[in-house]
């Protein structure tokens, strides 16, 4: 795969990894994770066989929250992946995903908040049901900040 460019049509950089061992609940940032092929990454609550391995939330999202006044940060969203530069949200089902090596194919955009978690609660509002994208893992590898977070061209698949 080609890293100069040609094959990306937007760049930005992973911020944090974050884990948890249940699902709907906070999780917390970790140096680095291994991302397992067609699983998820390994030790995280929403691993598994389904269409949602990894999850995804721009900082800028988290922006807005913190711009109401609510103390948050990274994995507060029960999002694996915090990223910065790329508007997640306006990707299409289907667009894939580099991660250095890991590859992410996006399979949900948004989803229904069936109970109000406690940042709802605080705020009023959740940016994860409306800004979050959900993916599965197409190629595994390791995670960790600092990583680029490459989407790429249709062709480029």
């Amino acid at each position: 795969m080609s890293t100069d460019g040609r094959n990306e049509i937007a760049r930005g950089e992973l911020l944090s990894v974050n884990v948890s061992p249940g699902k709907g609940e906070r999780k917390t940032p970790v140096p680095r994770a291994d991302c397992v092929e067609e699983h998820g990454i390994e030790g995280d609550g929403h691993a598994g066989d389904w269409h949602r391995q990894v999850s995804l939330l721009a900082s800028e999202s988290i922006d807005k929250m913190r711009a109401l006044g609510l103390d948050v940060s990274a994995g507060d969203f029960a999002e694996n992946l915090t990223t910065r530069g790329v508007e997640l949200v306006s990707l299409p089902i289907g667009a894939r995903i580099a991660v250095g090596d890991v590859l992410l194919e996006v399979t949900q955009i948004g989803k229904e908040c069936h109970s109000r978690c406690a940042i709802y609660q605080a705020a009023g509002d959740c940016v994860m049901p409306t800004e979050g994208i959900f993916a599965r893992v197409l190629r595994g590898g390791v995670l960790k900040s600092g990583l680029a977070v490459r989407v790429l061209k249709e062709e480029a698949r």
